[in-house]
């Protein structure tokens, strides 16, 4: 939507429209193109919102438009080259935006698409605390209705475009479509190398006048009293800039708005469809939820949350000199350092937790799973380089990073909770959840890190009790104890996992041998009596079977890695406990003899038992021999007693 003072849709625009019924895709890119080149900004500036409507899709997702989450170059490498160079950063749709901002035009986005809490805030009158809201909030003229925010062109660009992932969700598929190799997916991540660079600056936008600059976005007046919720701040970098004493004196200074409107769009599009209140409300099963995020969705934010690891990990360090830090710090490395605390961090929590609580319980889960441990380990994006080794063992998690841990501890804490009451929940004989268990365990059993997190533990139970460290580690060990109990249960839910895929490994073994044998006699699986319906591993196959004892195998071990480390008092031993006859079979045993010498066994206890004991309460050397060698059997009868 324009707004009110746009004019009615011109010859230019209409001949537009008709190029997108009666032109090809390249040709359309073209002429656009040759329009922008030529044409001023006050007659670009009546097609602008059609323009950008047209690529991104309706609001509503009426209107598809370019497609570009369906858009991949293996299905249709024209019109995805076509489309990138024409959205790239330095590519003529972004020559029109800034050829537009410098002539400070606005445009009207309607309040009533944002994200639930936002609009909610907007509607009742309290200004929300993102900056990105102050000052655009307007009340609609000539008796319409519904409220908008008047946007600068580069931020109505970008709402459109990071909207377009939330309300284009019912796109038309004709194939198979990997989001990650989609245009959409790569123009994210462009634009985010574009203006949240980890080297260098970020580029200044080109320029129709030479020399000139394009103004960063000014204050203007608040059409609608607001009262403010929270200790909203002001921006710390375009307080940066105000102080600069010339627009041409830093571009990083003068450009640098752009990096915290798109950061601040992405966010809010993508993350803020939580609050803590709403959150709390849908605790309970009689209120519906208002948004589902898909699965491409969190893939999204994964890229996000990676690059905005290394966006804050590519900060210089810091010089050792104060005067010089006053003098030296940039804008943009200011930004850095603040990115992941001011920004991300909360609105990242609670957009966590919802998708812990209500995903579905299968393997769709993987792409949130990833997302969080991408963003509990900095590390992995850091610019340093591991050191080598000919050993493949486990990188210590740096004392550097026990900061950033202490103040996400709830994402290492109670999201490690809501995981552990989601795999207790899971069939994790499936390859694929028995993978997710094995994941979360390898990256918290890594050395160093689990002693951060009880380190950080102990200090914010410490300040917040005001008590000795006696006391809080009392605290500390109390509140773990319910983790310890449910990591308990994943561990005997893991042996059980472990046994059930043994047993169909071993039957599946012993059915295709026996098909195999009554195929010589022509006989078919019909004709067998057989009650074994068979499961999904029987489909997946002996080497996937394989991978699942394996993963939940080296899952077990680190759990036991990091509760002995936490815990700090035992190490927890999972075993078996009951008839040592009657233990699952091991990997390295053959399951065909091991029943068979079961049985043999079986018979002789049952037609000899008495003989048997006879022999073992004899005082001399035989019954010492058949003691040591020979089982009482009604001793074995009561340990089966006692198990069942």
């Amino acid at each position: 939507m324009a707004g009110p003072h746009l004019q009615q849709p011109s010859f230019l625009l209409a001949t537009l429209k008709a190029d997108c019924v009666n032109k090809p895709f390249a040709q359309r890119c073209h002429d656009l193109e040759t329009v922008i080149e030529e044409l001023p900004a006050k007659e670009l500036h009546g097609i602008f919102p059609w323009l950008v409507e047209s690529i991104f899709g309706s609001l509503d997702g009426i209107i598809v438009g370019w497609n570009l989450r369906c858009l991949q170059g293996r299905t249709n490498p024209n019109e995805y080259s076509v489309a990138l160079d024409f959205l790239d950063p330095s590519g003529p749709m972004m020559k029109l935006v800034y050829k537009l901002q410098a002539e400070e035009y606005r445009y009207d986005f309607p309040v009533s698409y944002l994200p639930g809490p936002v609009k909610a805030s907007i509607q009742e009158q309290v200004l929300p605390e993102c900056s990105l809201y102050h000052n655009k909030v307007q009340f609609p003229s000539s008796g319409g209705l519904g409220l908008n925010l008047a946007l600068n062109p580069f931020e109505y660009y970008m709402f459109y475009f990071a909207i377009s992932l939330i309300t284009q969700k019912n796109s038309p598929v004709t194939h198979h479509v990997s989001p990650s190799n989609s245009a959409y997916f790569i123009l994210v991540d462009t634009y985010l190398k574009c203006f949240l660079p980890t080297e260098g600056s970020v580029l200044p936008p080109p320029s129709s006048n030479p020399g000139g600059a394009i103004p960063s976005p000014t204050p203007r007046s608040p059409a609608v009293p607001f009262s403010s919720y929270g200790m909203h701040h002001t921006s710390l970098l375009k307080r940066h800039i105000a102080h600069q004493p010339s627009v041409n004196a830093d571009p990083a200074s003068q450009e640098i708005w752009r990096s915290e409107t798109l950061l601040q769009i992405f966010v809010e599009m993508w993350l803020h469809h939580y609050s803590l209140e709403m959150y709390q409300k849908m605790q309970s099963p009689h209120v519906k939820e208002s948004f589902k995020p898909t699965e491409e969705h969190v893939l999204v934010v994964r890229l996000l949350v990676k690059h905005l690891h290394a966006f804050s990990n590519s900060l210089k360090p810091e010089p050792l000199s104060p005067s010089a830090h006053s003098h030296t710090a940039s804008p943009l490395e200011e930004f850095k350092r603040v990115v992941i605390p001011r920004f991300v961090q909360e609105k990242l929590y609670i957009f966590l937790q919802h998708c812990f609580g209500h995903w579905p319980l299968d393997a769709s889960f993987r792409a949130v799973l990833e997302m969080w441990l991408s963003y509990l380990q900095p590390w992995r994006y850091a610019p340093e380089k591991p050191p080598q080794s000919t050993e493949p063992l486990p990188r210590s998690v740096s004392e550097k990073w026990a900061a950033f841990i202490q103040e996400n501890l709830l994402m290492y804490t109670k999201l490690f909770v809501g995981f552990l009451n989601r795999a207790l929940r899971t069939d994790l004989v499936s390859p694929k959840n028995a993978l997710m268990v094995f994941r979360v365990a390898k990256v918290f059993a890594q050395p160093n890190l689990a002693e951060m997190i009880l380190k950080g533990l102990k200090l914010l139970i410490s300040l917040k009790v005001s008590l000795f460290s006696k006391r809080a580690n009392q605290l500390v060990m109390h509140a773990l104890q319910d983790n310890e109990d449910r990591v308990l249960k994943l561990a005997q839910l893991i042996c059980q996992a472990q046994q059930t895929a043994k047993s169909i490994s071993d039957h599946s073994a012993e059915t295709m041998a026996t098909q195999s044998f009554f195929s010589w006699f022509r006989f078919t699986p019909s004709d067998m009596n057989g009650s074994y319906t068979g499961n999904d591993l029987d489909e997946i196959g002996q080497d996937s079977i394989k991978k699942t004892d394996e993963y939940l195998e080296k899952a077990l071990e680190y759990l036991c890695q990091i509760f002995k480390i936490i815990n700090g008092l035992r190490r927890f031993e999972v075993q078996y406990q009951g008839d040592a006859e009657l233990q699952p079979i091991r990997s390295y045993e053959n399951a065909t003899l091991v029943r068979l010498l079961f049985r043999l066994s079986s018979v002789l206890n049952d037609r000899f038992a008495d003989q048997m004991e006879v022999l073992c309460s004899r005082e001399d050397f035989v019954g010492r021999l058949c003691r040591y060698h020979l089982i009482n059997p009604h001793l074995v009868q009561k340990i089966r007693m006692e198990t069942t």
